[in-house]
């Protein structure tokens, strides 16, 4: 099985609020349909929900946020999530929409919800999931980032590769030679302030993917602009940065 994490600088134009990258879309759906095993995506939210959540000040730590911002980012990830919905079906997938609120009870996942993703995934059909607004309980709200649900799935599912599809080509151990970590174990690599965003960025995919390699998975950092590097990622060659 394959977990594969889209990011919001893949499927959406970051520097233009609420504008999708259709035609990457497609390009990355094209390239999965490849994939001779299961396969459960996790998508991001770029210049949508990310828009949002920076506009109401929504944050991953659960507190009372604005109700109409709440409703906002999750009405705007579902926009953008039925787009990927779209691209995949219309590459030849048979998607299968599937909330954070199916495999979440506030900020604690479901072993049972996720391993009926698993399930689902193994019947032929394609779980997709996405990051979100969720409610905590006691009028609490937070922001589930799409980083963290790959941590979540892959503890319970064991998956036999994790792929973050970033608009990076990996990580850099420097930011102004964009040297890149072809191989990221103990040591650390730099992370510039300009890759943060609200959900965390790149420092909380490094450890999100840090967290899922300790538990036995591969998880590998690919240019997901680059499509034919995710299908050589699932082919076993590596051109980013792999965690093992």
């Amino acid at each position: 099985m394959i977990l594969i994490k889209l990011g919001g600088s893949v499927i959406t134009d970051k520097a233009r609020p609420l504008t999708p990258r259709k035609k990457a879309m497609d390009a990355v759906a094209r390239v999965l349909r490849k994939a001779d095993e299961p396969v459960i995506i996790v998508h991001g939210g770029g210049s949508f929900g990310h828009y949002w959540s920076v506009k109401y000040d929504m944050h991953t730590e659960p507190k009372k946020y604005n109700p109409r911002g709440v409703a906002t980012v999750k009405n705007s990830m579902i926009k953008l999530d039925n787009m990927v919905l779209e691209s995949l079906f219309k590459n030849g997938h048979s998607p299968y929409c599937l909330c954070p609120s199916a495999f979440m009870s506030g900020n604690r996942a479901s072993p049972k919800g996720i391993r009926e993703a698993g399930e689902i995934a193994k019947s032929g059909m394609t779980p997709v999931t996405y990051g979100d607004a969720l409610w905590h309980g006691q009028k609490k709200t937070y922001i589930l980032s799409g980083d963290r649900i790959m941590t979540h799935i892959a503890k319970v599912l064991r998956p036999r590769l994790c792929i973050f599809a970033l608009g990076e080509d990996g990580l850099y151990s420097d930011m102004k030679s964009r040297k890149l970590v072809r191989e990221a174990g103990s040591m650390r690599a730099s992370i510039s302030a300009t890759d943060m965003d609200v959900t965390g960025g790149m420092a909380r995919k490094v450890r999100e993917a840090t967290a899922i390699s300790r538990g036995g998975t591969r998880v590998f950092f690919v240019n997901g602009n680059k499509p034919r590097r995710i299908a050589d990622a699932i082919g076993g060659k590596f051109e980013g940065t792999l965690f093992r």
